[in-house]
């Protein structure tokens, strides 16, 4: 499979980038007090199931080069505290993890988004389920047109969902990028392929 830079690796390189001080260790450390559940008015079918809220992820940050995400949209989605986590190799090529805010997400992706055209969507899922909390493992392509023949990345978003009783928020992504040195186990891939 021919690769290009993904999105994804893209983010996870100015993440790392991007130094540790003591103001990003302020809203860590502030995240981590209790805060009550706010964000931007959700649409209720976007948070109304696992399915819906996972789907709308995929759908706010997919487009054509320079569409302008509906990043309020993005943001009901989430609990405050959230967290956007990729694994990857770090620049020593070590594999390793950043975590950041939806908030850094935007900041970050925009640029990205202005230049390059950008579609992702679930290819399967494997979900468990406890009460009011639920992971699910969405196999994912990428692709920089929806129309694309192939894609350019594939990988799992681990998404740690919480069901506050009235709706869905999204807690944690947490992903990685399939290589060719670590392709994606079949048990995560659709049947056939």
């Amino acid at each position: 499979m021919s690769r290009a830079i993904s999105f994804v690796a893209v983010l996870f390189v100015l993440c790392l980038a991007t130094p540790l001080g003591a103001q990003e260790g302020a809203k860590i450390q502030a995240a981590h007090e209790p805060q009550s559940l706010s964000a931007p008015a959700a649409k209720a079918s976007d948070v109304a199931s696992p399915d819906a809220i996972l789907a709308a992820v995929y759908d706010v940050i997919s487009g054509p080069a320079g569409q302008k995400r509906d990043w309020d949209r993005f943001r009901s989605l989430f609990t405050p505290g959230a967290r956007l986590i990729p694994a990857g190799p770090n620049k020593q090529g070590h594999m390793a993890v950043r975590a950041f805010t939806p908030e850094d997400y935007i900041r970050l992706s925009e640029p990205y988004f202005q230049k390059n055209g950008f579609a992702e969507r679930e290819i399967a899922r494997k979900t468990q389920r406890y009460e009011h909390i639920l992971e699910a493992f969405s196999t994912y392509e990428s692709r920089h047109d929806a129309k694309d023949a192939a894609p350019f990345a594939r990988g799992i978003n681990s998404f740690q969902l919480f069901y506050d009783g009235s709706r869905w928020w999204i807690v944690t992504i947490y992903w990685e990028e399939e290589t060719p040195n670590n392709p994606l186990p079949k048990e995560f891939l659709p049947p056939g392929r």
